[in-house]
């Protein structure tokens, strides 16, 4: 009997078998499409996730270089500008450009290393519990038991739905989305990278930008493509989507022509257009042996990058504690923290992208309420509630060791860990947990696998064994 099936090998399903695997559990990972998705989808990751992918060894091998992240000194919310450099050593907001099937590839490559197996081309057609495992029927009419399956299969997941869990929410079919790779004329490129349209002015790059006729954005990438895209509330006709149709709608937004042509290079290229979209969160993360990851728990606007930063969050919040589980020495209801912890994390970003879809819309009346909000992110407390609010919330800072050592390359491994700085390492069981002895100032930390802090030497000292308990068990 395999300890865990992952039901989808996208970025959350293929996290989570990695996570899974690192702290000690058998994994399978069925994916229904034969090769990796060729489709251009997310361009990057953007918030606290680049921070977790560096405390796991996975940032060095999207960006090449072993240099810690920076936070950036800006970002938007709502095509409204984020001053973030003004929250010095508070900023949360990290970001990094690399493309959702880069980030496939290398998770993929990383499941592999661990031991866990991918088999494509095999789908999850429906299930059955019993009382310690999951017999999964796959779509080849074959049959998987596990001790538990994790649906990471998207928004139409067929595990959540074969589990009974509801998935309410709203859809908006009021406006259009339309993106593609595009050519550039060299006159129209500005030199901050962005594009000079005549009759309008500069679009920066990487940025929304927002007319009270919609919204438009670009992107031009180091590896050469050219993102644009536009959104507004023209609906489209029956022909097939085109460069042509783009080009019309970025002209309706800015009242100016944009003169964009065909890419050029080796695809894929992007040609996407979506009507409406939707809000959508499970009614529970967990059905039994069945957990729900990523999309498949919870569906939003795309404003503002945040869908990985939700879903590979989830991931690693999930894996340890399933994990541990499986392994047989986890407190029983340890698995139920996973809902409890990131379930308010999805509401925040349900709450924070409806927010922002308001306010990108057209109308005057829009215009007036962007320029109050407006006013009110000038206020560094407002600012850093929001940087706050769209990064995934404040976690552990990356603390340089006396000896030198980088506090983040210490959770690589996994697992539990304790920065004695006072001499309780001794209280710490220490087969089940690292303990670093660190002469530089500061707090004793125990830090969970997913690098929260499960208690700290601010807390009265008997709270240790409370906090070990929670999370370890029993002694």
């Amino acid at each position: 009997m395999i300890d865990v099936v992952v039901a989808g090998a996208g970025p959350n399903g293929l996290m989570t078998a990695c996570e899974l695997a690192l702290h000690g559990a058998g994994v399978l990972v069925l994916e229904r499409r034969a090769e990796p998705a060729a489709e251009q989808r997310a361009n990057g990751l953007a918030g606290q996730v680049v921070r977790m992918l560096d405390r796991r060894g996975l940032l060095e091998r999207l960006t090449g270089s072993d240099k810690p992240p920076e936070p950036i000194p800006r970002f938007m919310f709502a095509a409204l500008p984020l001053p973030l450099h003004r929250l010095g050593a508070d900023n949360p907001m990290y970001t990094i450009l690399a493309p959702q099937r880069r980030i496939e590839e290398m998770l993929a490559a990383r499941a592999v290393e661990l031991g866990v197996e991918i088999r494509r081309g095999v789908g999850v057609a429906g299930f059955e519990q019993g009382p310690d495992s999951v017999t999964v029927q796959t779509d080849h009419g074959h049959e998987v038991r596990a001790r538990w399956l994790v649906g990471a299969d998207g928004g139409h997941s067929v595990v959540r739905k074969a589990a009974g869990i509801g998935f309410p929410g709203v859809t908006r079919d009021d406006s259009v989305s339309r993106a593609a790779h595009v050519g550039v004329p060299r006159r129209l490129v500005h030199r901050s990278g962005g594009l000079d349209v005549p009759g309008f002015g500069v679009i920066p790059p990487f940025r929304h930008t927002r007319t009270e006729r919609g919204l438009i954005a670009y992107a031009p990438f180091p590896d050469g493509r050219r993102l644009l895209s536009v959104s507004d509330r023209t609906p489209p006709g029956d022909e097939p989507f085109t460069i042509a149709e783009l080009r019309a709608a970025a002209e309706r937004v800015l009242g100016v022509p944009l003169d964009v042509g065909e890419p050029s290079g080796d695809g894929p290229h992007m040609l996407r257009r979506t009507v409406g979209g939707n809000t959508r969160l499970a009614d529970a993360y967990r059905r039994g042996r069945v957990v729900l990851v990523g999309d498949a728990a919870h569906v939003h606007s795309a404003i503002g990058g945040p869908g990985l930063n939700l879903g590979l969050q989830d991931a690693v919040n999930l894996g340890w504690k399933l994990a541990a589980q499986v392994r047989g020495h986890a407190p029983e209801a340890l698995v139920d923290t996973y809902e409890s912890e990131r379930r308010p994390m999805a509401e925040r970003v349900v709450m924070h992208t409806m927010a922002q879809a308001v306010l990108v819309g057209p109308g005057p009346e829009v215009t007036a309420l962007r320029t109050l909000v407006g006013e009110l992110l000038t206020d560094e407390p407002a600012l850093l509630r929001v940087a706050n609010l769209i990064a995934g919330g404040p976690q552990v800072p990356d603390t340089v060791l006396a000896d030198g050592t980088r506090l983040a390359t210490l959770a690589r491994a996994g697992g539990f860990l304790f920065v004695d700085r006072g001499g309780l390492g001794r209280r710490v069981p220490r087969d089940r947990v690292r303990v670093v002895e660190d002469a530089g100032p500061g707090e004793s930390l125990l830090l969970r696998p997913d690098f929260e802090v499960a208690w700290s030497s601010a807390r009265p000292v008997r709270e240790l064994r409370a906090a070990l308990t929670r999370w370890l068990g029993a002694a």
